[in-house]
């Protein structure tokens, strides 16, 4: 391993975290929806047991595109993993005006999720987009796509899960690329076909002109113990 590659796969993972902190003022209805209704749909949740499958969407941001896909996948228990409460905040406001009853809501850091609570072979998807591309070089190590995440990312996974990722930088998903690449974990689905709604950070990457890429893995081998 080169020393590029050594800087891409860095070993201290307690360092990594899910989410950067960002600016955003809480709505007294965002407040009081965390306040009323997160306790109603928190993970786990016993209600969505019997789902047909189980979704995580990791950093859902505003919860518009989590809204439009629980939507479309009724028979689905989605997971939505958000640190930020004003995007929480609006996405219970919406489950609760909108009656949807198969999204269950995770507001914590998604790699103490994964490794605390989220049970071995329980996911069937996991869908990152967009998540913060950390451009400078001297940051790159704080970007979420690392090797020792994938690998936490598959021991989750159900056999055949598939893990979905989206970005507008061209370097980072080229770094995405590249760490999966060096797994033997995965397999890169070709030419993919997916359904994915536009998110926030999407638009606003096609506002700047930037390319949007979607990847897509999936999980074919097993976790060594």
């Amino acid at each position: 391993m080169g020393p590029d590659q050594a800087q891409k796969t860095p070993k201290v993972w307690r360092k990594i975290r899910s989410f950067v902190r960002r600016p955003g003022r809480l709505t007294p209805a965002q407040e009081a929806a965390i306040d009323l209704w997160l306790p109603e749909y928190a993970y786990p949740s016993e209600r969505l047991a019997d789902a047909k499958r189980t979704v995580m969407e990791i950093g859902f941001g505003n919860g518009q595109a989590l809204i439009h896909m629980a939507q479309a996948e009724p028979e689905a228990h989605l997971i939505g993993v958000e640190v930020h409460p004003p995007g929480v905040g609006r996405l219970l406001l919406a489950l609760k005006s909108q009656g949807i009853d198969n999204v269950s809501v995770a507001m914590t850091d998604a790699v103490e999720l994964l490794e605390q609570v989220i049970a071995p072979k329980s996911l069937d998807e996991v869908r990152i987009y967009f998540p913060d591309p950390w451009p400078k070089k001297k940051h790159h190590k704080r970007r979420l796509i690392q090797a020792p995440f994938i690998q936490l990312l598959a021991e989750k996974l159900k056999p055949q899960g598939r893990v979905h990722l989206a970005t507008d930088w061209m370097p980072y998903a080229e770094w995405m690329e590249e760490v999966f690449a060096e797994s033997d974990l995965y397999e890169k689905v070709p030419n993919a076909h997916h359904h994915r709604p536009k998110t926030h950070f999407q638009k606003r990457g096609e506002r700047r002109g930037h390319a949007i890429v979607d990847l897509i893995y999936v999980r074919t081998q097993e976790v060594s113990a």
